[in-house]
């Protein structure tokens, strides 16, 4: 074969712009969170920094409101923190409720069914919340389900689903609850250990305002009993979290057990913006997601602009809108992104070229974004 040397290629260092990121994540990211993330490496078993991942587990247990001693950061983003709840807890053939209002409850189902357990479907009319009743007929005319799993914000349409009630009635037919909180966690009220979650995981991106690809992750003391008590292997190596309770375990003395080496800087950003929602506390940061929601609704309302989600059912952090008639989507994503900086969301799924997904998450929800936005949006929609 010939020999041949293939060149090094000549690539400028990369400068991202600054933009406003009030689509459906990732959010603007906090100056000091940024910051964190660019301290000094540590090795992922130095003692400093395994203090402070026990820090870190301190404050998830403060945002997910619990004392389970299962509560993580798993390093991948909030897909991972999904597969993560359906490799470990439901073996082959186990049947799972499963709740479908939007593309992450559709999501669910394909985990459950590449488990090889046996999904059985509530659907909801996409832009709707879980119907709690038309749940509690499918427990009953399913007694041998083991789990009911739905998405407490669906993403996709900017509903939010009532997690005690569902939470409640898992636990009065039997199930274990598998429950998204990927874009709930910090921007609307969660309380795991009250309402009884079973099994909950998040993203680092959403509300917390942190940098993307770490999914907050927590099992009450029944999911780990089901986790230990399994007949087959968790079918994913990496996710199995019997090897990885060994490295998050703050047990008195445990020596932490090599599993992977962690994303250290990640999680120095991940450290920060925890601390940044305890300081701030969880009820106010719950308060000012709603009252951002609410100015930014008069001024979208003010414009002619709908909500694709009603009232009651609606996420204050993802607000998903109807686009007026004859505007072009892709068109006005594209003016925002150009001339202001601004990024808002396309519509997924059902709703693809039909909506715009406006996130107030974070960081981001700020009176000062919300102007920026209504601005930008009259000024583009009027030319």
């Amino acid at each position: 074969m010939p020999h041949y040397t293939i060149l090094a290629p000549k690539i400028s260092p990369f400068f991202p712009p600054r933009r406003t990121l009030m689509g459906p994540g990732p959010s603007d990211v906090h100056p000091s969170v940024l910051a964190a993330g660019a301290k000094p490496t540590l090795g992922h078993l130095d003692p400093l920094f395994v203090g402070m991942m026990d820090e870190v587990k301190t404050l998830l247990q403060y945002a997910f409101q619990t004392q389970n001693e299962m509560t993580l950061a798993v390093s991948a983003p909030g897909s991972a923190g999904m597969e993560a709840c359906f490799v470990n807890l439901v073996e082959p053939g186990e049947k799972v409720i499963v709740c479908r209002n939007g593309v992450f409850g559709e999501r669910m189902r394909q985990n459950v069914e590449r488990v090889g357990a046996v999904a059985v479907l509530v659907d909801n009319e996409w832009g709707t919340a879980v119907d709690v009743a038309a749940v509690e007929a499918a427990l009953q005319a399913h007694p041998d389900a083991k789990f009911l799993a739905f998405v407490h914000a669906e993403t996709s349409t900017g509903a939010r689903s009532d997690a005690q009630a569902l939470c409640a009635l898992a636990k009065q037919y039997g199930c274990l609850s598998i429950v998204d909180a990927v874009t709930s966690l910090g921007g609307i009220e969660l309380r795991v250990d009250a309402w009884g979650i079973d099994a909950i995981y998040s993203g680092s991106q959403k509300c917390l305002s942190c940098v993307p690809g770490l999914s907050p992750l927590s099992f009450s003391p029944a999911a780990v009993e089901k986790l230990k008590a399994r007949k087959t292997p968790v079918q994913s190596w990496f996710l199995d979290q019997t090897l990885v309770m060994g490295y998050w375990s703050s047990s008195q003395g445990a020596k932490r057990s090599y599993h992977h080496t962690a994303p250290v800087n990640a999680l120095y950003a991940l450290h920060e913006a925890l601390r940044l929602l305890a300081e701030e506390g969880l009820e106010a940061a719950w308060a000012r997601h709603a009252a951002m929601h609410a100015e930014l609704r008069d001024g979208l309302e003010a414009m002619g602009i709908e909500f694709v989600v009603a009232a009651a059912d609606r996420l204050p952090q993802l607000n998903t809108v109807h686009i007026p008639a004859g505007v072009d989507d892709a068109a006005v994503r594209a003016r925002l992104l150009a001339d202001y900086n601004l990024e808002i969301g396309a519509g997924l799924g059902a709703l693809a070229g039909k909506a715009w997904r406006i996130g107030l998450m974070g960081y981001a929800a700020r009176r000062e974004n919300i102007a920026l936005l209504l601005k930008a949006l009259g000024d583009v929609l009027g030319k």
